[in-house]
């Protein structure tokens, strides 16, 4: 049997279901559902992303049956409604859409209204008995297939039509007449010769093909590439291309078109919100031409639109639309947003796919969904990306702040963002690699604005709603974005915006309050996000759940405050080097370094005692009883001496040393690769008074603090360990001043010794180590670096051409690296718990916020992960998913 390439859909039949996503694409698998629940839907079929896969492999060729197979599709679709496409009677046109698996709205290419030419509009005029609709569909598919087919960048039809709309004294595109069309439709296919080099092809057959291949070829295009690249959605996935009978919208003001979600997406209420637009196509609401009419009454007076809404204009129409809201989320479970038109007055859904919302927003509908009894909390736990959860640490705009507001807009995407104006997306992009925060500033955003909208910090339009292109993508980015902001004049040639009479230029700060829609002069002061609500018992859930322990790393006082806010369930990892690096403890620090004998090397550790010991005592304070890791002193030394002539004098003025004794120390300790030279436990053999110093204060911190009737639990770690005889060394110092503090104290404290696990001997020597070792922590930023031979400090450049080539999907030190490192990470717990079976093993590297390492961990049977305090609730959510068995492949696989 031939392979099946074509999937018909309409008339309450489909040959595929929304469990066919990989292989229909998102819109096409969810046409398939929808018309097999009984909605109604324009009928049509859907050419399968194995045809882009093959497409793209064989650069631009299709499988040998395709055509036969379209061919038949388009006669049953011709049977199906009546009508014939290309012939003049009952002329039937085509929509031409993609349709990837996983949504990217905007990124890809659509064609409307295919099928026309000079003959078959005529027919089309007498079929519906209105000459300006029907040449009004012409010249919209002129334009939209010059652009997405032929390569004619669309300014060139706006020059025509501006033009041709000065000299004849009409302001808007609706009050152009047939006549007016048939005057333009000429220039177009005129501009479409001069710039592309090739006539516009009027037969439909070979408009149809040519508009599948510009579909499939779309899946490359670099704003395409970017959106995946963004959202890590692979390249081998491919488009489908779905075709359908065309509805219109554009059919006098008994039609309309739009787009709307069945919960606010901005804020999660369960609550219709959308959009339309009278005598329109889909692709006006979208593409954020004109600023469209809310869809309800209760919209249009929150938001003070001054346009009537889709419930009071059509009222029989908004209560259909209403019903179908309820039976697909009944169906699907979930939020959907759903583009749909009215014909004469007939609804038609053209389209349903999971929402795009903010993450407040989807805390709060899985919230709502659970207590509705749609779903159950596992189900809301796997429905939310852990690291979206980022988006709800943003500040937000400080409500007693003074400020200046130039202008409203549209609330299309909440939080708030101040920076420098910039007009086009290049410069948004520019300016922000040289470390410029930046708000991009456009008429109306178009997909080809995607890497500006990724480099600023907010999105201001004076066009669109809140259904646009910007305020969609900005609120799948979690960036504020306000939008149709008609009262600001945007210049994007002169790169000036114009409000209140006031003129800004580039360069000049605004503030967007993406929650109000306002538009602000200057920037704002913000105040910390309030975490609360939906989030706190959305959290409550995870923790259920979860397995592994979360805990933090944190050494100073403001991170560890915060870290049990987003609570975190202990201090994975106290890098004690930080605390050294204050001025005052800087000179000490510098003074012990170039010390000439042990006696002047302690003098000077004594005076950093007393900072160490207060500092530890702050953090078992803040932790009330949690177990806190310390790692012990790990860079080399010659990182706390300056490297800059005038630094060495300055350093040798305040030691009261000379500037020949700096420099000479300073050789003395140059190292040509000093992350594999005199750092962590090497220094704590070689220089045993450092690490001795570091004890004593962690065990006079605890006496002083269990003296209070509080609970400590320290732990201390030892860095870079490669041998068992190391470790042994280590401990036995430890123990030994644990001994004579506690004994000086007359107090006993449980406390553990245990060893970072950051070099590849370190695991394949684990069950030497663990012979000791009361735990272990994984550092896999250094033991990542020293598997793969790279210097996480200096190989940007390379990961990221190996990413681009496809050596890797993800840098292995954002992502871990299963197959190699983890390994590692597996072989150090095998070996160590064969040894010592109770022993503790955790990961204290950066891997322990991010999800699909997280996944990992769990599966490698790891009892906690550490990570930045802001990443906790990403790192417990992560936990969550993976006792659910939420699976992540090994990027680099």
């Amino acid at each position: 049997m031939a392979d099946k390439w074509t999937y018909a859909f309409g008339v309450g039949k489909a040959e595929g279901s929304a469990a066919m996503l990989d292989l229909l694409g998102g819109k096409g698998a969810n046409l398939h559902e929808m018309s097999s629940i009984g909605l109604n839907i324009p009928p049509g079929f859907t050419i399968t992303t194995e045809v882009c896969s093959h497409f793209i492999q064989t650069q631009g060729e299709y499988p040998a049956d395709l055509e036969a197979q379209v061919s038949q599709a388009v006669q049953a679709l011709e049977a199906t409604m009546g009508a014939s496409f290309g012939a003049c009677e009952n002329v039937l046109l085509l929509s031409v859409r993609s349709g990837a698996r996983a949504s990217m709205p905007g990124m890809m290419d659509t064609v409307l209204n295919l099928g026309l030419n000079d003959k078959t509009v005529k027919c089309l005029a007498k079929t519906f008995g209105d000459e300006r609709f029907a040449y009004d569909s012409y010249r919209r598919f002129i334009q939209m297939f010059g652009d997405v087919v032929m390569g004619v960048d669309h300014y060139h039809f706006e020059d025509i039509l501006e033009d041709y709309k000065f000299d004849h004294a009409l302001k808007l595109d609706a009050d152009l007449s047939g006549e007016d069309w048939k005057n333009l439709i000429p220039r177009f296919y005129e501009v479409i010769e001069e710039e592309s080099g090739r006539p516009f092809p009027t037969h439909p057959k070979e408009q149809l093909w040519a508009a599948i291949g510009a579909v499939f070829k779309s899946w490359t295009n670099k704003r395409a590439r970017t959106y995946r690249k963004l959202y890590n959605i692979p390249d081998g996935w491919g488009t489908a291309v779905n075709i359908q009978a065309m509805v219109f919208g554009n059919l006098g003001n008994n039609s309309a078109t739009g787009v709307c979600f069945t919960r606010n997406p901005s804020t999660g209420h369960n609550e219709f919100y959308g959009e339309y637009l009278e005598n329109a196509q889909g692709e006006d609401v979208v593409a954020g031409l004109r600023t469209p009419q809310p869809l309800s009454l209760a919209h249009a007076k929150a938001t003070d639109m001054d346009l009537p809404s889709l419930e009071e204009r059509m009222p029989d129409l908004f209560a259909q639309l209403n019903t179908v809201r309820k039976t697909l989320e009944n169906h699907y479970k979930d939020m959907q947003d759903l583009e749909f038109t009215i014909e004469q007055g007939r609804l038609w859904i053209l389209q349903t796919r999971t929402g795009k919302r903010t993450i407040r927003a989807a805390l709060r509908v899985a919230v709502v969904m659970v207590t509705e009894g749609l779903i159950d909390k596992k189900e809301a736990i796997c429905r939310i990306d852990p690291t979206h959860l980022d988006q709800l640490l943003h500040r937000t705009l400080d409500p007693d702040a003074d400020c200046e507001i130039l202008g409203h807009g549209l609330p299309a995407s909440p939080g708030a963002a101040s920076g420098k104006l910039v007009f086009t997306s290049d410069d948004a992009e520019a300016w922000t690699a040289r470390g410029e925060e930046v708000i991009l500033a456009r008429l109306e955003t178009s997909p080809d604005d995607i890497k500006g909208m990724i480099s600023a910090k907010g999105v201001l339009t004076m066009r669109g709603g809140m259904t646009s292109h910007a305020a969609v993508v900005a609120r799948g980015m979690g960036k504020p974005c306000v939008s149709g902001a008609s009262g600001i004049s945007i210049d994007s040639a002169a790169k000036t915006l114009t409000a209140l009479g006031e003129t800004l230029v580039e360069g000049d700060l605004i503030t967007l309050n993406g929650g109000t829609g306002q538009v602000m002069k200057g920037r704002v002061a913000t105040v910390e996000p309030q975490l609360g609500g939906a989030f706190a018992t959305f959290m409550t859930w995870a923790d259920e759940i979860r397995t592994l322990k979360v805990r933090a790393n944190a050494e100073t006082l403001a991170d560890a405050v915060a870290a049990r806010a987003f609570g975190a369930e202990g201090i994975g990892l106290a890098r004690t080097e930080h605390m050294f690096f204050h001025d005052d403890r800087l000179t000490h620090m510098r003074s012990m370094i170039l010390a000439g004998t042990q006696a002047a090397r302690l003098e000077a550790l004594d005076k950093l005692l007393d900072h160490q010991r207060n500092d530890f005592v702050e953090l078992f304070e803040v932790m009330q009883g949690l177990p806190v890791t310390i790692r012990l002193l790990d860079p080399p030394l010659h990182e706390f001496l300056p490297t800059r002539l005038r630094d060495m004098k300055s350093v040798a003025e305040t030691l009261g040393v000379s500037i020949e004794d700096v420099q000479a120390r300073a050789a003395e300790l140059f190292e040509t690769n000093p992350m594999l030279g005199n750092r962590g436990c090497r220094l704590g053999i070689t220089y045993p008074e450092i690490y001795e110093m570091q004890v004593r204060a962690i065990f006079e911190a605890a006496c002083n603090v269990q003296i209070q009737d509080k609970v400590v639990l320290p732990e201390i770690m030892v860095p870079l360990v490669s041998d068992g005889r190391e470790f042994a060394l280590m401990k036995a110092l430890v123990d030994r001043v644990a001994k004579d503090v506690l004994g000086e104290y007359g107090l006993k404290v449980p406390y553990q010794v245990g060893s970072m696990i950051e070099l590849p001997r370190a695991s394949l020597k684990a069950g030497e180590i663990a012979k000791e070792a009361a735990f272990f922590s994984f550092g896999t930023n250094d033991l990542t670096q020293m598997t793969y031979g790279l210097s996480r400090d200096d190989a940007a450049p390379l990961l990221q051409a190996y990413t681009d080539k496809g050596v890797f999907r993800q840098d292995p030190f954002k992502t871990l690296d299963q197959t190699g490192v983890g390994e590692l990470v597996q072989m150090g717990v095998q070996y160590g718990r064969s040894v010592r079976p109770d022993l503790k093993v955790g990961i204290c590297g950066e891997h322990g916020g991010d999800p699909r390492s997280v996944f990992f961990f769990h599966k490698a049977g790891l009892d906690y992960i550490s990570c930045s305090p802001f990443r906790v609730p990403i790192a417990k959510l992560s936990a969550a998913q993976a006792a659910l068995g939420v699976d992540f492949e090994d990027e680099n696989a």
